[in-house]
């Protein structure tokens, strides 16, 4: 995949070995990363699958993994609480994960209109550098949309960090595995691509994710949001 600037990140790893997990680590390797997959199993029980949808990518444990310059969580978020926070000291952390009631069954920190789900992840995750991307496109559209830079019918994903630095090489990143990056603001702003917005599961090329992102406080979404920080004095 053709970028228009090399990614920083030359290595990366991925927790996670379900379908979007091993549509990013695939992605990775077509961009030339060395790729490595961790999941709670032992490497040995899917590294097949691994070395199958993604050639070239290696079954790893989490502690292999995290050595990455750059570690992408696509787990279920209900399982956020069994990622051990020193393993991932230092770490850059893509986080890819969404909050889905159906699968993680009710957890009401995630429910909280006063935060995000990405800001409690970096809160567990305390010593680690948290983006947020990677979540708000479709399985298929990460198996299938890819195009490299300059395509008409390229896609854009949001971007949100804290640290600028950060952002850039995740955004260098996101250019190389085949997608427009668009920044969001800062961590808290990946508010405006979760579940429930009009970004998400859009496959919107850059401009048209620009527009999603500005006018998300007008939509239903954004009021209730809104509603609920003014009536908790923030």
């Amino acid at each position: 995949m053709s970028t228009s600037q090399p990614p920083s990140i030359a290595t990366l790893g991925v927790i996670g070995a379900g379908r979007i997990g091993r549509a990013i680590a695939s992605l990775g390797r077509d961009a030339g990363l060395e790729v490595v997959v961790a999941a709670s199993r032992e490497p040995e029980a899917f590294r097949s699958l691994v070395e199958r949808e993604a050639p070239g990518a290696r079954a790893v444990r989490l502690a292999d993994a995290v050595r990455s310059d750059a570690v992408v969580l696509a787990v279920p978020l209900s399982r956020l609480r069994s990622l051990p926070p020193a393993a991932f000291e230092g770490s850059l952390v893509i986080d890819a994960m969404n909050y889905w009631w159906e699968l993680d069954g009710h957890l009401p920190q995630f429910e909280d209109p006063l935060t995000t789900s990405s800001e409690l992840v970096q809160r567990h995750l305390a010593g680690a550098r948290v983006v947020k991307t990677l979540n708000h496109l479709s399985a298929y559209a990460l198996e299938e949309l890819a195009r490299p830079a300059g395509e008409p019918d390229r896609i854009a994903l949001a971007i949100a960090g804290d640290r600028a630095e950060d952002v850039s090489a995740v955004m260098a990143l996101v250019d190389a595995l085949g997608f427009d990056p668009v920044e969001a603001g800062p961590l808290a702003e990946g508010l405006r691509f979760e579940p429930s917005t009009e970004l998400f599961g859009a496959d919107a090329d850059a401009a048209e994710a620009r527009e999603m992102l500005a006018r998300f406080w007008d939509s239903q979404r954004g009021r209730v949001v809104a509603r609920a920080r003014t009536s908790a004095g923030e």
